[in-house]
């Protein structure tokens, strides 16, 4: 099953290493990961996408809480949560194609944030099942490089993630 881990760790050099070599030492697969910094400029948040079953998740959140940057640790999966990845598109748009990829850019809420003679560049938000909608809905030929940020996280209403 597929599991959004947030955590929140001290900002500092190496913790972001410590955090994936513990998920490589133990054999665990991370899909995505996405870090920045929080509010408080000491802290950082970490959004880790990962696959398990409860027993390895709870494995993987018990050793991350060993680790002395990592101050909390929540499976956003175990309640209501919002989630998207941010995704840059560069398609081919020439000819009769750019009006084809304006109106798909639109049908999936996209916005075109480059424009050359025979190119488009697109941003999307959303789920990541929404982005490989997009993907898949494109004629073959027409996708020219892609770059997606992975999957971020928030709990619903009053869930916070603070020290």
């Amino acid at each position: 099953m597929r599991h959004i881990l947030s955590i929140l760790i001290e900002n500092e050099a190496g913790a972001l290493s410590r955090v994936a070599g513990l998920f490589s030492a133990r054999g665990y697969n991370i899909e995505s990961l996405t870090v920045a910094i929080t509010e408080d400029a000491t802290m950082s948040r970490m959004t880790i996408i990962t696959t398990g079953s409860e027993d390895v998740i709870e494995q993987i959140t018990k050793q991350l809480n060993k680790l002395v940057e990592v101050v909390k640790v929540v499976d956003l999966t175990d309640g209501s949560h919002i989630e998207r990845e941010l995704m840059l598109i560069k398609v081919r748009a020439a000819g009769k194609d750019r009006e084809e990829m304006k109106r798909m850019a639109d049908i999936f809420r996209g916005k075109i944030v480059d424009v050359t003679e025979k190119s488009y560049t697109i941003e999307l938000t959303g789920t990541s099942s929404k982005l490989d909608a997009f993907l898949q809905a494109l004629e073959p030929g027409v996708l020219l490089e892609t770059v997606r940020t992975g999957a971020s996280g928030i709990g619903r209403g009053e869930r916070i993630l603070r020290v």
